[in-house]
């Protein structure tokens, strides 16, 4: 489903990442494991498209993301990428449904509102829709921002550093959400330093990244 071959990413003279060889199957469960500025996040940003590499390739069901221009990324993106950030990103002055709604804004889908609903049950914040997210608790912002990541029903969930922010409770929700997402037929990739996710039986690969090369 993902195939990266021979990538490398440079910022001027740093290299990010070296060389990266990557194959990861539909339905699978990924943990990119690594210290922070190991190059983790740079490849969830080249996956999803958010960046261009500066040399080799990334497919996505034989579609080279990796060469599509930008306009083509962000389609690319709606269509199959639910990306749930580190720090959330989410619209503070507007309620829940508002952000959860933005992605169904430039979507040509039909019935939004059924999938919003649906989205808000399915994280578990359906009880909050109608509330200002500057007012939520760390743990209902991570559920704002997995909603809003799913809306689409995204066939690829990318996780950045998810329970960075969180307390050990609003953590192990956040991996039954990720459980449940495996069991749905889910290709889910998570970056993270975080011990909670160790030893997990339903993951399907721990993969090591040290100073933007994987390793054993």
């Amino acid at each position: 489903m993902i195939k990266i071959t021979n990538l490398n990413k440079n910022f001027g003279n740093f290299k990010a990442l070296k060389d990266i060889n990557l194959h990861i199957k539909k339905g699978e469960l990924i943990i990119l494991k690594g210290v922070s500025g190991s190059g983790k996040s740079t490849l969830l940003s080249l996956i999803a498209s958010m960046s261009k590499p500066s040399s080799g390739d990334i497919e996505v069901n034989n579609i080279k993301v990796s060469k599509l221009p930008d306009i083509h990324s962000c389609e690319y993106r709606n269509k199959n990428i639910g990306f749930i950030f580190q720090s959330f990103n989410l619209l503070e002055q507007l309620s829940v449904s508002d952000n959860i709604f933005a992605p169904l804004v430039v979507s040509n889908t039909q019935n939004k509102q059924e999938l919003l609903n649906s989205a808000l049950k399915k994280a578990k914040i359906i009880h909050k829709k109608n509330e200002i997210v500057s007012n939520l608790s760390g743990g209902e912002k991570q559920r704002c921002a997995i909603a809003r990541a799913i809306v689409l029903n995204a066939n690829i969930i990318i996780a950045d550093e998810p329970t960075a922010s969180l307390d050990r409770q609003n953590s192990l929700d956040f991996i039954e959400v990720i459980k449940q997402f495996k069991d749905d037929g889910k290709t889910i990739i998570i970056s993270t330093h975080d011990s909670i996710f160790d030893n997990l039986d339903y993951v399907s690969r721990y993969i090591n990244i040290k100073d933007g090369i994987i390793v054993k």
